[in-house]
C-alpha cells in the first residue's frame, strides 16, 4: 500500500558562512515560508544562521 503524502517534508539547512548543512523536517502547513535558524557550525566552531535551501 502507498502511504498518503503528509504535510511534513525533509529540508536542508545550509550555513550562511560556510558549506556545512543540516537536514531536518518541517510542517508545510505551519511554516510555508523558508525556515531560518541559528545553529552550531562545527567547521567555524560557533553559532551562525542557517537558511532553508532547495
Amino acid at each position: 500500500m502507498a502511504s498518503k503524502k503528509g504535510n511534513r517534508i525533509v529540508i536542508k539547512l545550509r550555513s550562511t558562512e560556510s558549506s556545512h548543512t543540516y537536514t531536518t523536517m518541517k510542517n508545510r502547513k505551519n511554516d510555508p515560508s523558508r525556515l531560518e535558524l541559528r545553529r552550531y557550525d562545527p567547521t567555524l566552531r560557533r553559532h551562525v544562521t542557517y537558511r532553508e535551501s532547495k
